[in-house]
């Protein structure tokens, strides 16, 4: 298992709908999220900032910003899109996190 971290940007006074949306994920998502090994999925939100900071598993080659190309990835990014800030294909803009430690 790898640990994949990266960060983003949610848009002023967004938290709460960001929060609800992800409450109600999409079913058929978070199926596909399982079945290509992402697991272990965290969201946090430094509320100073409005920087969402991610980390997630993933057991497979990619995390879940690699599964871009498929349709319901591109729906839910476009779900978000008027939360976040985001790439010209509604992706959300990421800053990937070099891990530095880990306890073990």
């Amino acid at each position: 298992m790898e640990n994949i971290a990266f960060k983003m940007k949610l848009k002023p006074g967004m938290k709460a709908e960001y929060i609800k949306r992800h409450a109600e994920i999409w079913p058929e998502l978070k199926q596909l999220l399982i079945d290509t090994g992402v697991s272990d999925y965290t969201i946090f939100l430094d509320e100073e900032s409005n920087t969402l900071f991610a980390v997630q598993k993933a057991s497979g080659e990619e995390g879940s910003q690699d599964l871009g190309k498929l349709d319901i990835v591109q729906r839910w990014w476009k779900h978000m899109a008027d939360l976040m800030e985001t790439n010209p294909d509604h992706s959300p803009l990421i800053v990937p996190l070099e891990k530095v430690w880990h306890m073990d």
